[in-house]
């Protein structure tokens, strides 16, 4: 693996961590009543938020990890 691509998966991975973070973050102050929004909205963007941060980093990471889609 070039020192780009673990550079460029290193980078992708937390991005995607801090904006999971955000999403969990706008969830509670829906449900806390912060943000005027139905409820049920702010319990799904928590919901997808927490699934997104423990989730997600490992499969971009294996996706960096190997080669990648093979191109034509």
């Amino acid at each position: 693996m070039t020192d780009t691509r673990a550079r460029n998966g290193f980078i992708i991975i937390n991005l995607i961590r801090f904006l999971s973070i955000a999403l969990i973050m706008l969830g509670f102050a829906i449900v806390r009543g912060v943000i005027d929004a139905p409820w049920e909205v702010g319990v799904v963007f928590a919901v997808f938020g927490f699934l997104e941060f423990f989730f997600l980093p490992r499969f971009i990471a294996r996706r960096f990890r190997d080669e990648g889609p093979p191109r034509p």
